[in-house]
């Protein structure tokens, strides 16, 4: 039967919110399907305001493959604002979908992209506005399944009783694979209820269900042992890989959105994982192998992609988009095709090796001209050799010489503050680093206009990394860290003026740390931090570190855990982590060693790209039974798989 839209209600409650464009739908390539022919619907959820969650690559992908099969029908929803929450309660209006603007809790499926972990406060929101109940063990055979994926789902513990099942890794395949179980357990009339149509996806469609494993904990509060508690579950769950990216040319139709959104832009992403190796970067590790999209592939998706939205600007995207083995082609090739037009062409943040003067000039044919960013996450070489970032000083100087003369005025630097082993030192070399760099760009240019922009985030150890062992430094001595170096540079009356600073404060990561590498005892800590009005937690505005200090503090009392065994404690090679059993494919040998390797401070050991160099024995090939995608044409392939 036809499920009645909200809007009516809704409509007389947005004069009275902010933005309230952002909640109306009707957007250009978004699709509003029939309910009644669809067998399997899905309401898709990115855990933020519209603004940041439209531009979701993930989201929209899924939206379009979704909507393309037959009998399967997709739509949009966001987290509200406070202030449309509150009007919400007040006047029962329920979560709701921006296409047709209908409840969420009628949907067969509520999917969750979490690209990070801040975002669990807004999840429960809209849980309890589509009144669904927020714990998984509360839910009937009427309610949504609760799906999470995106790269803070390769540790969904937090918030593991919340959750009816998890996706690892890329979403094409497995979503339309869900579909066709959800379509078939409904056919079939439901047998054994929501119980039997979990058990289906956890045996048959390589989804990770919490509640089929039990945990046990040791006195001293580490975990015992995760065992799975139905016939048929496996022990570990391992991540989607897809393959063939050329086959999978999403989006076609990118959704243009009503409101201002923090990308205004097509984005295609041109190969997917990174084989680089930087020991703090979860996304790297958990989406390898390296697979390209081939240039016939990329030209045929941005001509589509641009007629279908009318962007003006293309995101050539990837974890290191100047790695592209055919960059170059298709820089020239595509900056060919739209100069003279309105059309401009853009890289995220490049890393400092890879960039080069003729690929930048191509990037900005059109007369476009933005600063340049780079990450060299470091401020000393010692402290790149302990992350395997490497790039030297020289390097960075080399790069930014070039660009400046090449006509540049503004380069932004990006560093991390309190990794492992770091000292004050490396953090001051930050400093130095940035006067050498306005220096050079004096010299070459003859000009006094000449900028840097340094921005520091802070190191929160993430889960199948070789960091997922380290304790996280802590937010006192972060701060003191960051304020010696803003000292240092506003005392600089030579160089400071040309070099702005921008860095968060330590407390936020303290609590993203908590959540990222905590267990199923901190959902508890989630939960009672949303209902004291815990809400957009990844935004500095609505983030307090004193709820969810206070939180932990209450949750843990009588435990023999607390905030700070959760976060700068480091753990042992032995100790059982909380996403032991979900199976990223790298191998954990591996990656205990290349955590040994790193803290060796001047002498660590530097690991080389295994695309253009013999395998290193990570893992992920052989167990995933994948393999390193590169080149021009058909049948792209890596170097033999030679272990050194």
């Amino acid at each position: 039967m036809p499920i009645e839209s909200v809007f009516p209600r809704l409509e007389a409650l947005l004069p009275r919110v902010q933005k309230p464009v952002q909640y109306v739908g009707g957007e250009l390539n978004s699709v509003v399907g029939d309910w009644d022919a669809a067998e399997v619907r899905w309401a898709l959820m990115y855990p933020d305001a519209y603004e940041v969650g439209v531009p979701n690559q993930g989201i929209q992908i899924l939206y379009e493959v979704l909507n393309e099969r037959e009998g399967v029908l997709a739509e949009r929803t966001y987290a509200v604002w406070p202030d449309l929450e509150r009007l919400m309660r007040e006047h029962g209006v329920p979560q709701f979908t921006v296409d047709a603007h209908r409840p969420v809790g009628a949907f067969d499926v509520l999917g969750v992209s979490f690209a990070s972990e801040m975002g669990y406060t807004n999840l429960f929101t809209a849980l309890d506005l589509a009144g669904i109940p927020l714990r998984s063990a509360d839910r009937g055979e009427d309610h949504p399944v609760v799906l999470a994926g995106g790269h803070s789902a390769f540790n969904p513990e937090p918030i593991a009783d919340h959750l009816d099942a998890v996706v690892l890794g890329d979403g094409e395949e497995i979503a339309l694979a869900i579909s066709e179980i959800i379509r078939e357990w409904k056919r079939e009339g439901r047998p054994d209820g929501r119980d039997g149509l979990l058990l289906r996806l956890a045996a048959g469609g390589g989804v990770y269900v919490p509640r089929f494993y039990d945990v046990t904990y040791l006195p001293d509060g580490r975990i015992e042992r995760y065992t799975p508690n139905r016939p048929g579950v496996p022990w570990t769950v391992q991540k989607h890989t897809v393959m063939d990216l050329d086959q999978w040319p999403y989006p076609k139709n990118p959704i243009v959105p009503l409101a201002e959104s923090v990308h205004e832009r097509y984005s295609v992403e041109i190969f997917r994982g990174c084989t680089r190796g930087c020991r703090f970067c979860q996304a790297g590790m958990i989406t390898r192998p390296v697979r390209e999209r081939g240039f016939e592939t990329v030209t045929r998706m941005v001509e589509q992609g641009v007629k279908s939205s009318g962007f003006q600007e293309v995101g050539l995207l990837s974890l290191s988009s100047a790695d592209h083995s055919e960059i170059g082609a298709i820089a020239k090739g595509l900056a060919d095709r739209y100069e003279g037009t309105n059309t401009g062409l853009s890289l995220p943040s490049t890393r400092v090796d890879a960039f080069n003067i003729d690929l930048a000039n191509e990037l900005t044919r059109n007369g476009r001209r933005s600063g340049l960013t780079f990450a060299p996450e470091g401020g000393s070489e010692r402290m790149r050799r302990v992350i395997n970032k490497m790039v030297t000083e020289a390097d960075l100087i080399r790069t930014v010489t070039a660009a400046y003369a090449a006509g540049w005025r503004q380069v932004k630097l990006y560093f991390m503050c309190g990794l492992p082993t770091e000292t004050d030192d490396d953090v001051l070399a930050i400093a130095d680093l940035a006067r050498e760099v306005i220096r050079t760009g004096r010299e070459v240019t003859g000009r006094s206009d000449i900028r840097c922009t340094v921005s520091i985030g802070g190191f929160v150890p993430k889960p199948q990394t070789p960091f997922q062992w380290a304790g996280q430094t802590s937010a006192e001595v972060v701060d003191a860290r960051l304020r010696r170096l803003r000292d240092t540079l506003r005392a600089d009356r030579r160089y400071g003026k040309s070099i702005g600073l921008r860095y968060h404060e330590g407390r936020p990561s303290v609590i993203e740390g908590l959540l990222s590498r905590g267990d199923r005892r901190v959902g508890a800590v989630v939960e009672r931090v949303w209902r004291d009005g815990g809400r957009f937690d990844g935004w500095s505005e609505h983030f307090s570190y004193d709820r969810w200090a206070g939180a932990a503090e209450a949750v843990f009392a009588d435990t023999p855990v607390d905030l700070d065994w959760f976060t700068v404690r480091e753990r042992a090679e032995d100790e059982v982590l909380p996403w032991d059993h979900l199976d990223a494919g790298l191998d954990r040998g591996w990656l205990w060693q290349d955590w040994q390797d790193a803290l060796h401070g001047d002498e660590s050991v530097e690991v080389d790209d295994c695309r253009w160099n013999p395998c290193y024995d990570c893992g992920v090939c052989p167990s995933m039974g994948t393999e390193i995608q590169i080149g021009p044409g058909e049948g792209r392939k890596s170097l033999p798989l030679t272990v050194v």
